[in-house]
């Protein structure tokens, strides 16, 4: 009897190949293949590049002061003008990017972090735990979130340094921005607890909070990203609409918000649009490519996703 011996085709081990790739690696095959994704991650590397490297890319330093060239109009020198303490424009726009990530990212990991830890233990613990934390939440989602962000800040701003306000406001946006993320990971939770392998953690003695940290919470990871990157474009808005009205972060400090306040003048509306183009065109592309990016992270993470 004659045995034949077939041997693997590349197609076959392509399909074998890909019978074995984890989570994490089809989620980053499926925001690969995204277009639109793509130009977002593109867009915000860009942004981050110019940002951290502003030091080797300008010779000015963003708080000199030159008053014999202020509200000079963009020339080879000065490539977006200056302002009126004659400070290089471009400058302050690279550095304020710096300012506006980093409260963007501090204010997603205050919330993340909230989220995560208030809808876990609502979730696992459910009951009166759940319906104390739910309706805390619940409270919080009620108030008009940016009314309530100019009331704290005016309020707790006439008590911090003029330094500090940077902390305050990205303590503010963090805070005011955990309810919904909460809810999201309660529902997860409520669902991962049935499951065998949470059955099988507490038949081997496994405390509460091993079980909530390194069972239940790094099965909302994507979630827990999703949430991150769309996130962190409301925070550079809620940020920017703060520094606009004079409660963010106070000048000389610059962010993008408080770079725009020149628009409230009509003269300068009018006149010196080189003083609120830029920010504003830099604040529309970072808001822009965050979103691509994250709702391609959602269609990525969501395994009913028609791909």
């Amino acid at each position: 009897m004659k045995i034949e011996i077939k041997k693997p085709t590349l197609s076959a081990l392509q399909e074998d190949k890909e019978a074995v790739i984890g989570p994490w690696k089809m989620i980053w095959i499926r925001l690969r293949e995204n277009k639109m994704a793509l130009t977002g991650l593109i867009i915000m590397g860009v942004i981050i590049f110019i940002s951290v490297f502003a030091p080797f890319l300008t010779p000015y330093d963003p708080y000199q002061y030159d008053f014999g060239i202020t509200f000079q109009a963009p020339s080879m020198k000065h490539w977006l003008g200056t302002d009126e303490m004659g400070r290089d424009y471009l400058t302050r726009i690279l550095y304020g990017g710096r300012i506006s990530m980093q409260v963007g990212l501090f204010s997603v990991t205050v919330a993340i972090g909230l989220g995560a830890l208030i809808g876990g233990i609502s979730g696992y613990y459910g009951g009166w735990i759940d319906n104390i934390l739910m309706r805390v939440g619940e409270v919080i989602s009620s108030l008009p979130f940016m009314p309530f962000a100019i009331t704290i800040s005016a309020v707790l701003g006439a008590r911090v340094k003029e330094e500090h306000k940077l902390y305050l406001i990205m303590i503010i946006i963090g805070t005011l921005s955990w309810p919904g993320l909460a809810r999201l990971i309660r529902g997860q939770i409520l669902s991962l607890r049935e499951q065998e392998f949470m059955q099988a953690a507490t038949a081997l003695g496994i405390s509460d909070r091993k079980k909530i940290v390194k069972h239940l919470l790094p099965n909302t990871y994507g979630y827990l990203i999703v949430n991150a990157t769309l996130g962190m474009a409301g925070a550079i808005m809620s940020e920017s609409a703060l520094s606009f009205l004079g409660l963010g972060v106070a000048p000389p400090v610059p962010t993008w918000g408080n770079l725009i306040l020149y628009a409230r003048d009509m003269y300068t509306l009018m006149y010196r649009p080189w003083l609120w183009v830029p920010p504003g065109i830099c604040i529309f592309l970072a808001v822009l490519s965050i979103n691509l990016i994250g709702d391609a992270l959602r269609d990525a993470v969501d395994p009913k996703s028609n791909r």
